[in-house]
């Protein structure tokens, strides 16, 4: 779908994924669904929700998220 979008859990990422790394990936995929780089004035309110959702969705996510071999990660 969005082949863009990077893993954001390790190992792929060796390190956590910073909010920076979170936004821009809910961003990417905000757009894709949407079919919008940018939004039009009136769709803004609107789009800038959806990033915010599917943000918190992705940090609670990842959060969440057991990998074999590593210990779980606590928020």
């Amino acid at each position: 779908m969005c082949r863009s979008i990077k893993t954001l859990r390790p190992p792929v990422l060796p390190e956590e994924a910073t909010e920076e790394d979170i936004r821009a990936a809910a961003l990417q995929y905000v757009r894709k669904v949407s079919g919008f780089r940018a939004p039009a004035a009136h769709n803004r309110e609107v789009f800038d929700r959806a990033v915010e959702v599917v943000t918190e969705a992705t940090a609670e996510l990842l959060a969440g998220l057991e990998v074999r071999g590593q210990a779980a990660r606590t928020s």
